[in-house]
């Protein structure tokens, strides 16, 4: 072999992030110590929805599935000790992308850092989260002025910044094909880019600084082969777009600069252990391949099926990738798949099929357009719902889940509650408190009353009118202004958003012909329903608090549907007492509650009470969820009538059991009918 220049390794991070600033600081300080390259910053979901610890939807969700950062004092503490000029940091953060970006910005001014140097990226893709995540605040069009206003103000302000990850990772998660993920993401890519150049706030000569400041953050699944050939796709037809549409000449500035997560989808709770090899086999389809290469990489935990992963479960996680880089010869070769014909025949395939896809949306009217008419929801919903049925079925085998199913013990999972990490349930009130200081004392120097209420003001005006609305944001962010309030002021000029939820629009999935399970469910809820007399079975399906991942609820509310249930389901981001008013008002015969960001412990109970309460403590509650042995106990103490966690695969069984409660508590004879 000719000898050349070993490559550069790709940067190296772990998504993280919990309790208090104070907490996560230390656990990134501990993960650079380790070999850590970058930083990826996980924020709670009040955080990332706009909403201080304090407000009623934050109960339950403060510093579980990130770092809570409510104001300037928290960012400081978030990033104590760690110069920010040096670091390469990325945020996971889309509807208060702004918010979070002008924090960081002054906290590396207050270090002393020049900001044409800070290196990173904010996550700053809304569309995907009225499809897959839930995070967003405002409709789409603002959203995409505080997108494009971001853009435009990093390009001039701060050039090394990535204003934008367009996420197709959670596409992925909420069931897209190859061929929906690439096309969803482009589409969002060009929308996001046309906006931006019709802003006026770009000379045409910068253009292509533009496109060249445009990241990407995908998701690898298990099929590394197909997840390879995606990513070399994606590269062809960005720099097509980027080309023909937007004519950049550039080949440097077309180049396409995604990182990865790879897929938690497919991480199982059953035999958990089995996830080490399938990060491993995920991490493969972003590195071997050097012209398709990740230009940074985030791993799962083996254990993120089960809880929130422990420092160590990280590390082991970061070992990995340093094993790849750094003992294998990977990085001492060219692309090892150049010139094999049938990596170019899958490419082919993929580019021809996405490009339609595109076209289809373009005709549309773009990106936002097929979002608010549901289209793009209602397909990812009958992708997940078609491959939930294939898993069903045994068409696609997931090892462990639903084929090789006996097991030795695993000393990984001999005690399951302490296989992961909890955070103390008396931090939220810790941090409830810190924020009330903050709001206490920010009126004193360097603060002084009523600079909040006057920055909130301008930041009202410029929203109103069609200025950039970043400097309106810095000025907030230095007067003390919470991440509630900033999201509370565009509130009242923007509005709020609820997106489609893609379930009465899904076709059926599954078949129920005469002996199928699901012929066999819907015969038991046609006969329950006759013993109670009323028409139809209805089943409230809930999201409470602020978990916006509602594949799973989804896909219940659609078997539920194609069993003959009347199903329920109004979106996510409700409270408890929304929840039951509408059990009360739709008069349901059960009530299933799903939640994955840990909130279970204080939302679950809180719906039971509220119905004992309301004199309805004959309806069954159900929950669902990554709820840990332990928790799922309690919850079973307090009165739910039946928990199912990730290893409960079988949504047709699910709905038969949610039927078997239904009669329990009806006090209504078992039904001899399997399900």
């Amino acid at each position: 072999m000719t000898e050349r220049q070993k490559d550069r390794p790709w940067l190296m991070r772990t998504y993280a992030g919990h309790s208090t600033a104070e907490a996560s600081n230390e656990l990134y300080r501990n993960n650079l110590a380790k070999g850590q390259t970058g930083l990826s910053v996980a924020f709670d979901l009040p955080t990332q929805t706009g909403y201080d610890p304090d407000h009623i939807l934050a109960r339950g969700e403060v510093g579980r599935v990130g770092v809570p950062v409510s104001h300037l004092g928290d960012m400081r503490r978030l990033f104590q000790d760690i110069p920010l000029e040096q670091m390469n940091t990325s945020m996971t953060i889309n509807a208060t992308a702004m918010w979070l970006l002008a924090m960081y910005q002054v906290v590396a001014e207050e270090q002393g850092a020049d900001i044409t140097k800070l290196q990173g990226t904010t996550q700053n893709d809304i569309v995907k989260e009225y499809l897959s995540r839930g995070t967003h605040v405002f409709p789409p069009g603002p959203s995409l002025r505080l997108t494009t206003d971001m853009i435009c103000y990093t390009v001039n302000n701060i050039p090394k910044w990535n204003p934008i990850n367009i996420c197709s990772y959670h596409l992925q998660e909420a069931g897209a094909t190859p061929v929906q993920e690439i096309a969803y993401a482009m589409s969002t890519a060009i929308a996001v880019l046309d906006s931006v150049f019709a802003s006026g706030q770009i000379p045409e000569d910068r253009k292509g600084d533009v496109v060249a400041r445009i990241s990407f953050f995908v998701n690898a699944g298990v099929r590394f082969i197909e997840e390879m050939c995606k990513m070399r796709a994606f590269g062809r037809i960005w720099d097509k777009i980027t080309r023909e549409r937007y004519g950049i000449e550039d080949a440097k500035q077309r180049r396409f600069r995604y990182g990865v997560q790879v897929n938690s989808l497919g991480l199982t709770e059953a035999q958990p252990e089995n996830n080490v090899q399938r990060i491993v086999l995920e991490m493969l389809a972003v590195t071997l391949s050097k012209d398709a290469r990740a230009r940074a990489v985030q791993l799962p935990a083996w254990n993120e099926a089960l809880g929130l992963p422990r420092p160590w479960d990280q590390q082991w996680s970061l070992r990995i990738q340093q094993v790849l880089a750094h003992e294998s010869d990977l990085l001492e070769y060219e692309d090892i798949f150049a010139g094999s014909h049938v990596i170019e025949a899958k490419v082919d395939a993929l580019v021809e099929e996405c490009l339609a896809e595109i076209d289809r949306i373009q005709e549309m009217g773009g990106a936002l357009a097929a979002v608010e008419s549901g289209y793009l929801k209602s397909q990812l919903v009958s992708s997940h719902a078609e491959r939930r049925a294939r898993i069903e079925a045994g068409d696609e085998k997931i090892v462990g889940v639903n084929c090789y199913q006996s097991t030795e013990p695993s000393p990984l999972t001999a005690d399951l509650d302490g296989a992961i990490m909890t955070v103390d349930p008396a931090v939220e009130a810790r941090v409830v408190a810190s924020l009330k200081n903050w709001r206490d004392t920010r009126y004193q120097p360097p603060f002084n009353h009523p600079r909040p209420c006057k920055a909130l003001e301008k930041l009202k005006e410029a929203a109103k009118g069609t200025g950039n609305l970043m400097e309106a944001t810095l000025e907030c962010v230095r007067s003390g202004v919470t991440t509630g309030e900033w999201s509370q002021a565009l509130r009242e000029v923007f509005g709020e958003f609820r997106a489609p939820t893609g379930v009465s629009s899904a076709p059926v999935a599954v078949t129920a012909e005469e002996g199928t399970p699901l012929a066999l469910v819907r015969e038991k809820v046609a006969r329950t329903a006759s013993d109670l007399g009323s028409g139809r079975l209805r089943l409230l399906v809930g999201k409470p608090g602020l978990d916006g991942h509602s594949n799973g609820a989804e896909q219940i509310a659609v078997r539920a549907r194609d069993a003959g249930f009347e199903v329920v389901y109004q979106g996510i981001r409700l409270t408890p007492e929304q929840i039951v008013s509408a059990a009360l008002a739709e008069d349901v015969h059960c009530v299933g509650l799903s939640i994955l960001s840990g909130s279970h412990a204080e939302l679950v109970p809180d719906v039971l009470v509220r119905l004992r309460e309301a004199g309805a403590a004959d309806i069954p509650v159900i929950a669902g969820g990554i709820i840990p042995p332990a928790d799922a106990e309690e919850l079973r103490k307090a009165g739910v009538a039946a928990v199912f966690t990730p290893k409960d695969f079988g949504i047709t069984e699910i709905i038969g059991r949610i039927v078997d409660e239904i009669r329990k508590a009806n006090k209504l004879d078992p039904l001899e009918v399997p399900a």
